[in-house]
Parts: C-alpha cells; sequence; structure tokens
C-alpha cells in the first residue's frame, strides 16, 4: 500500500468527519425532546422548576446544535471532493432525498429554534411551547431523512441501475427500504439514552455539591423515569435491528460475531482475537450456542461464516468485533446503572446515593461512546461497499484523487474540527459550571416567583445532601 493512498486517506477523512459530527445530532435530538416535555409541564403546571429548567437546558442545546450545524456542513463537501464517482452514480436518488430533509427538517428546526431562544416573554406561552414542539419534531425528521439514505446504501431497494448510474423505480420502497425501521428506532432511543444521561449526570453534579437541590431532584426523578422504558426498550430494539441485518447483510453478522466458518451452534464470544489469515479466534471465551440462539431462536441453528466469502469481501473482522463489544458492554451498563436508580428510588434513596451520583457522572461519556461503537459496526461491517453488493468504495472514489490532496483535506478537517470542539465544549462546560442558580430570575413573572412549595417535587420525600432543607447553594 503506497504511503499517500488516496482511498486510504478518503476513508480516514470521511470517518473522522462522520463519527464527529454523530456525537452532536444524538445529544440534540434527545435534549430537545427532553426541553419540549419541560416547557409543556410548565405551561400546564406554572412551576418555576420546569422554566428554570427549561431555560438552563434550552443554552446547553443552543451550543451543542451549533456544533453540530458546523460540523455538518462538511459532509456535502466530502461527496463532491473525495467521492464523486458514488455522487454521480447515486444523485438520482441521495440528491433528493438529503434536499428534503433541509427542506422538511433543517428550516422548520431553524425558524423554530430563533422563537425557543429569544421569544420567551416575547411571544405567547402557548407559541413558545409550539415552537419548542417543532424544534423536537424537526429533529427527529432530520434523523429519519439521513438515516432513510444510509439505510439505502446499507440494504438497497426500489431503483435498477442504468449504465452504472442509479435511477429510482419506486420510492416508496427506496425510502422505506428494509432496514430504515430498525436504524431509525435504533438511533431514536439511542438519542434518548445519550440526553437522558447527560441530564441525570449534570443532575447529580449538582446534587452532590447541594446546589439547587429541588431543581436538580425534578431533572434527575423525570429522567431516571425515561431511561427506565428507553434503556430496554434500546436493548430490544439492538436485537429487532441485528435480525434484520442477519437477514438482509450476514457477511456483517459473522464478523460481529467473529464466526468464521457456516456451522450449527455457533458460541457468542465474550472475548477473542480473531486472526484473519488463519480464519479463527485465539483466545476464544465463549457462551455455547448462543449466537445461534440469538439469530435463528434455536440453539442448533446454522449462522453463515465469514469464508462464504472471498477475502476481498469481508470487513475488518477485528475492528467490527470489537465495536460490537463495546457498544454491548456499555449499554449493558447503562441499563444495570438506570435498573439500580430504579431500586434506590424505591427504597427512598435515589436523591441521597453518594455511589449512584458519582456513577451518574461518571456515566455522561458512556452513551456518546457506545453510538460510536454503533457506527463503526455498521459503517465497518458495511466495507468493502458503499452500496452494499452494488458499488465498492474504489469505485466509489473520486478518479483524479491525488493522495496529497486528501491528506491536505484531512489535516486542515481536524485542525478546524479540533477548534470547534474545544470552544463548544469550552462553552457548555462554563455553562454547567455557572449553574442553573440564576437562570430566569430575571425575566420570570411576579406569579412565578413563589417560594417552592412541596407540591413542586414529587417523589423528593428526603433531605437534600446538605441537609440545610433550603435546596439553595452553600
Amino acid at each position: 500500500m503506497e504511503l499517500l493512498d488516496p482511498l486510504l486517506l478518503s476513508r480516514i477523512q470521511f470517518a473522522f468527519v462522520v463519527s464527529f459530527h454523530a456525537l452532536f445530532p444524538v445529544f440534540t435530538i434527545g435534549l430537545a425532546a427532553y426541553i419540549a416535555v419541560l416547557e409543556a409541564l410548565w405551561y400546564r403546571t406554572d412551576s418555576p422548576l420546569y422554566r428554570r429548567l427549561a431555560e438552563f437546558w434550552t443554552r446547553i442545546f443552543a451550543v451543542v446544535f451549533g456544533m453540530g450545524v458546523v460540523s455538518g456542513l462538511v459532509m456535502s463537501f466530502q461527496f463532491g471532493t473525495n467521492w464523486s464517482a458514488f455522487s454521480f452514480a447515486t444523485a438520482n436518488l441521495l440528491g433528493p432525498v438529503l434536499s428534503y430533509e433541509v427542506l422538511t427538517a433543517f428550516f422548520l428546526e431553524a425558524v423554530f429554534l430563533g422563537i425557543l431562544l429569544f421569544g420567551r416573554d416575547r411571544v405567547p406561552r402557548g407559541v413558545h411551547l409550539f415552537a419548542a414542539v417543532m424544534v423536537a419534531v424537526g429533529t427527529f425528521i432530520s434523523s429519519f431523512w439521513i438515516l432513510a439514505a444510509n439505510s439505502w446504501m446499507h440494504t438497497p431497494a426500489g431503483y435498477e441501475l442504468r449504465e452504472g448510474v442509479v435511477h429510482v423505480t419506486s420510492w416508496a420502497e427506496a425510502i422505506f427500504n428494509p432496514s430504515l425501521w430498525y436504524r431509525f428506532g435504533h438511533v431514536a432511543l439511542a438519542s434518548l439514552l445519550t440526553g437522558g444521561f447527560v441530564v441525570a449526570g449534570v443532575s447529580a453534579y449538582y446534587l452532590l455539591r447541594d446546589r439547587e437541590v429541588a431543581l436538580n431532584r425534578k431533572a434527575l426523578s423525570m429522567t431516571v423515569w425515561m431511561l427506565l422504558l428507553a434503556a430496554p426498550g434500546q436493548i430490544l430494539m439492538g436485537d429487532l435491528h441485528g435480525l434484520n441485518t442477519f437477514e438482509h447483510q450476514p457477511t456483517k453478522v459473522a464478523a460481529m460475531e467473529g464466526n468464521w466458518q457456516t456451522q450449527r451452534g455457533v458460541p457468542f464470544y465474550l472475548f477473542a482475537l480473531p486472526d484473519g489469515e488463519a480464519e479463527t479466534n485465539r483466545l476464544g471465551l465463549a457462551i455455547p450456542n448462543a449466537t445461534s440462539f440469538l439469530l435463528t431462536h434455536h440453539w442448533d441453528g446454522e449462522v453463515p461464516g465469514l469464508t462464504e466469502v472471498g477475502p476481498d469481501e469481508r470487513p475488518p473482522v477485528a475492528f467490527v468485533f470489537w465495536s460490537f463489544r463495546v457498544m454491548l458492554a456499555l449499554g449493558t451498563l447503562m441499563l444495570l446503572a438506570v435498573l439500580w436508580a430504579t431500586w434506590l428510588r424505591l427504597r427512598g434513596r435515589l436523591f441521597t446515593s453518594r455511589p449512584l451520583l458519582k456513577g451518574l457522572q461518571w456515566l455522561i461519556p458512556a452513551p456518546f461512546v457506545a453510538v460510536l461503537a454503533g457506527w463503526f459496526v455498521t459503517e465497518g461491517g458495511r466495507q468493502p461497499y458503499l452500496i452494499y453488493g452494488e458499488m465498492t468504495l474504489a469505485e466509489g472514489l473520486t478518479p483524479a484523487l491525488t493522495g496529497g490532496m486528501a491528506l491536505f483535506t484531512l489535516l486542515g478537517y481536524i485542525a478546524v474540527y479540533a477548534v470547534v470542539f474545544v470552544a463548544g465544549v469550552h462553552y457548555v462546560v462554563r455553562i454547567v459550571q455557572s449553574g442553573p442558580e440564576q437562570v430566569g430570575e430575571a425575566e420570570q413573572p411576579a406569579h412565578a416567583k413563589r417560594p417552592l412549595a412541596a407540591t413542586d417535587i414529587p417523589f423528593d420525600d428526603e433531605a437534600p445532601l446538605g441537609g440545610n432543607g433550603t435546596g439553595t447553594r452553600r
């Protein structure tokens, strides 16, 4: 392999940009839904707790949303600069689909985000609530169109190739391709988990320091209820997504499971070192027959192996194998944390258990890493194809692209994204450190500036950690 291989450098560049960008939408989708719920509860109850929580998290949402927009702009340029052959071949399908995302989602978010950020106390409360809901809906619509395009690349349908160019024969089949709803459900639940664990971790951070106790008890209580539904739901959706992948991309599943030979009674490897040259696994620790049961619902079910295709048609097995296990391990860890929190709630210790609160702080990065690992499995497992079974990566690369050009743009993206990331994280950390103490105080109408009543704090029947009972910062 040449030192400046344009194909390898373009793959690294696209992987870097996609991985960086994916961190922001998955957070903002979940956070936008949470803000919409807070706004609805404030509209209904007039409790200042909901208003202040909504204002605080909207500040963080605005920063992260901006980072996502900046990082996402690069994606369209890459299609033209590094993957022009792919862009030309798929323009009849992916061009309209991606434009639908702009027309139906991005414009919706852009219009109502301004009202959400700057319209409080300037527009009627119902209008402000409607804006919050529209922003949340817009984030889900955006993810739908992006995943429709991505899913088509994995399970192409509703098209035919004419002289190497994709022509749509059925828009319904192309958009609602066989893997769309499984991917959309998986990403939607991942977004709720990401937003939920960030809110829970930040709320735990404040509770450990006895800051705004009533406010953060409310946030933690709401989040734990949501996570109790989302975490098990994600495991179920992941299983359904896996079965769909097994049906349409068996080679990817073989890489995920480290299964080299087509056989019955395939074990699930908890640990192994896949060896591509020897076509076997080293140092394996496995649960007998578990993979066969999960994929076929029979303990002795047959599972196709990687040797069903040639070496040049196999994905990078070790990369996919370990990414899958990182995702599973973090998903299991998050589920256990939610069950622990629920158990402590039943014992009346949800807000006073220091081990739990510290654990929730440490788990803030977990959903982000799990999302990245999931994308590595999805995209790495599709290799060597851009369009599964139709177009390889080499066939989609820009013909005139040189290694030097690819290296130059890669280094440029790394430098720009480093600035964006450092600046964005700096502002988010400043917002968190300043806390919600002063949020909304100046703007609140007189009827909202009342002392907190017991009815404002459901489920919060314990004393705050600091024991001063005031719910204020010491």
